[in-house]
């Protein structure tokens, strides 16, 4: 009996151990605490659900200038920012403000007193609450000098924030208060009808004091991004791809059916409507030029009325480009209608002044219709106009000329086109050179650059927000141009309560801005895009930027 007992231990021993060694191969990690089959089933189950997720991929083209709001002051950048952050107000479905972070607001009688009321439960991306003393901080923040922020001039109308800006005033004295957690009160130096439109845009959003102050870099990663919008930067692979996700703290997030976007980064049509082509994004605004006839033809492309012009600027700092004249010979020199048609091929028109078609006067009729055409396409005059202005320069021989142009292969068809324009029409030989956005815009600042190239896309509607940016006390001109007439109707325009003579005075500025030329006008924008048909919802707006809080994807 004793013997048996221990051959029956013995053999339960092996048993158990024979057992254990298949537990051990089979069915645990190496680490031997979890499941392997566990981890692949949860492995599985993730790929599912991510492969189910409603994440939109949307080509952005390149790289976000800077996603701090006051400083990344163009559209790439701007795209993004309008879906991670959030002002008092957001452009609607309809293209008009609606309440966003503030519930509602009043309007004193003289229309210089703003009050805004914040809403109950609003919470930045960690969790804090949104307060009315984060919108004085941002907005004074946009105005500090120390900012350099080239949308500052958005906020002239409040008053002090011209004297602040520029040096003269100090923060205190700027109009913009907190009285308390849920109320800002705006006071402004003249009425601005445009003000809650304004207020929408991006270069208004609140941003995080303590975020902002704890490090000075915190809008170049996504893991020290706080935001308060619709969605939250989860990842930045920068100059690739920068992904977001539903923000969960956000006051309206019922509404949001995406569960994503990703905002890839791809400088090149071509390449572009490849990934759209093989499902890899669901829009792109990108069309190449060889493929546009037939992509139109087959009704592949939608195309929506927009706002905002492409043009070059010239540096009225630097030879030859000193005489008006001989900027006006460019001006004369570029055949827009044959850019459009023959390089571009967007159904974009050909801009025939700066202001861009859509603006409503208080007659009901449109800016630009009641403006006329300011520029256009003559070639004789342009070589007269040069012939005049080398003699006035006391030129026999043109000094040399470079255009600038950002890296892209749209911007380098453009160079390449008015390159030959300026050859046939006026005779002149222009040298090409291509440089990356940032580099681009920083030498312009600096007044580095000769002829480069820009773009304008308005933050409200109101021509004022197109003309006054090349006042000469404005950082956005990038000219050096100086015109005291000018600048006095801007000033006058922004204290002039009477609408229609407000309309007259921007007529009469932009009339000046076209004689004197300091900017080239090439062609006024569209939005064209190809998209699929799962994607339902996405907001372009005309005078703003791409909103995809109530877009849906659809299985």
């Amino acid at each position: 009996m004793k013997k048996l007992s221990v051959w029956v231990i013995v053999l339960t021993f092996v048993l158990g151990a024979v057992l254990a060694g298949c537990n051990s191969n089979n069915n645990t990690t190496d680490n031997g605490n979890t499941p392997a089959g566990n981890n692949k089933e949860q492995a599985k189950e993730e790929k599912t659900a991510e492969a189910e997720a409603k994440i939109v991929m949307y080509n952005n083209t390149r790289e976000p200038t800077s996603l701090d709001p006051p400083i990344g002051f163009d559209q790439v950048s701007y795209d993004v920012v309008n879906n991670a952050f959030e002002g008092l107000t957001r452009l609607g479905k309809d293209q008009k403000p609606e309440a966003a972070m503030a519930k509602d607001w009043t309007i004193a009688a003289d229309g210089l007193k703003y009050t805004f009321n914040l809403r109950d439960g609003i919470k930045w991306s960690n969790g804090d609450p949104v307060t009315a003393a984060d919108f004085e901080f941002a907005w004074k923040r946009l105005l500090d000098p120390a900012t350099a922020s080239d949308a500052a001039f958005l906020a002239y109308p409040i008053q002090g924030a011209e004297a602040f800006n520029s040096g003269k005033g100090a923060a205190d004295g700027v109009m913009i208060k907190a009285v308390n957690e849920k109320t800002l009160e705006v006071t402004l130096a003249q009425p601005a009808s445009w003000l809650i439109n304004m207020v929408a845009s991006p270069a208004f959003f609140p941003v995080h004091k303590a975020t902002v102050e704890g490090n000075a870099a915190w809008a170049g990663e996504a893991a020290t991004i706080v935001s308060n919008g619709p969605f939250t930067i989860k990842e930045w692979a920068h100059d690739s791809e920068l992904k977001m996700v539903k923000n969960d703290q956000y006051w309206d997030a019922a509404n949001v059916k995406l569960d994503g976007l990703t905002f890839k980064m791809v400088n090149d049509a071509n390449t572009a409507y490849q990934l759209y082509s093989t499902g890899e994004l669901h829009t792109t605004g990108s069309i190449p030029a060889d493929l546009s006839d037939q992509l139109f033809a087959e009704k592949k492309v939608t195309v929506e009325e927009s706002a905002g012009v492409a043009f070059y600027r010239f540096n009225v700092t630097k030879e030859p480009f000193k005489n008006a004249n001989i900027r006006k010979a460019f001006v004369a020199a570029v055949d827009r209608q044959q850019l459009v048609d023959l390089v571009l091929k967007q159904k974009q028109k050909p801009a025939v002044a700066f202001v861009s078609p859509g603006l409503i006067e208080p007659s009901g009729k449109d800016f630009r219709e009641v403006g006329g055409d300011l520029i256009k396409f003559d070639a004789a005059e342009a070589k007269t106009l040069l012939d005049k202005g080398m003699k006035e320069a006391g030129y026999t021989t043109l000094p040399e000329v470079t255009l600038t142009y950002n890296t892209n292969d749209v911007s380098q068809r453009v160079a390449q086109a008015l390159q030959a324009m300026f050859k046939d029409n006026l005779g002149v030989d222009v040298k090409l050179a291509n440089k990356e956005s940032k580099v681009l815009s920083d030498e312009q600042k600096k007044l580095q650059l000769q002829l480069s190239r820009s773009s304008f896309l308005p933050d409200f509607a109101d021509p004022i927000n197109f003309l006054d940016g090349f006042q000469s006390t404005n950082p956005f001109s990038r000219t050096g141009w100086v015109n005291a007439a000018y600048d006095k109707l801007i000033k006058d325009a922004y204290n002039e309560p009477d609408e229609p003579k407000r309309f007259q005075m921007l007529h009469d500025a932009e009339k000046i801005l076209m004689d004197e030329a300091p900017v080239l006008p090439l062609y006024f924008y569209n939005t064209v895009y190809m998209q699929t048909e799962k994607l339902e919802g996405v907001v372009r707006h005309p005078f703003g930027f791409i909103d995809f809080k109530w877009t849906d994807l659809k299985s």
